[in-house]
């Protein structure tokens, strides 16, 4: 797997892939170039097969009162989802994505999000999240279907040559 390997056997992982290397990334979630973004960081854990993001939530990200907009958290599953992806060194696009809110998830607390491969057959990779807190407790579920694309088709005209 492409990226930097960092402490427990954990992989650096972001939008980058053996076929295409965006000039900046201004990606929502984890785009570093996009100063209106969530900037999330995700690592590889080898060891449990796993998308590993920790992170707070600040006030920005508002829905009910102290707790996340569920839209965020959806955006937060997709994301994570969508990293596992790289493992099959594919670019993959969100085709569905279903969400289970189990229970609000607070703003200002320390969380995880954890994703992993749940099958793949042909184009259409299907993958699995979960939000956590400090307690290890599911907040949030989501189960996603993507589907593997051409990403110099697809994206050629977005990128400088």
């Amino acid at each position: 797997m492409a990226g930097k390997k960092s402490k427990g056997g954990r992989s650096e992982a972001g939008h980058d892939t053996g076929y295409m290397q965006l000039q900046k990334n201004y990606c929502f979630a984890c785009g570093s170039n996009n100063p209106d973004g969530m900037r999330l960081r995700f690592t590889y854990d080898e060891e449990r097969g796993r998308f590993v993001c920790r992170f707070r939530l600040g006030k920005r990200y508002t829905g009910p009162p102290g707790h996340c907009h569920g839209g965020i958290i959806a955006t937060i599953l997709d994301e994570a989802m969508g990293k596992v992806n790289k493992l099959r060194h594919v670019v993959a696009l969100t085709s569905e994505i279903t969400v289970n809110y189990l229970k609000p998830v607070p703003l200002q607390q320390s969380l995880r999000v954890e994703s992993r491969e749940v099958k793949v057959k042909g184009r259409k990779h299907i993958n699995m999240a979960e939000i956590l807190n400090e307690k290890g407790e599911v907040l949030a579920r989501g189960h996603g279907v993507f589907i593997a694309i051409d990403p110099h088709r697809m994206f050629a005209r977005f990128v400088e040559r």
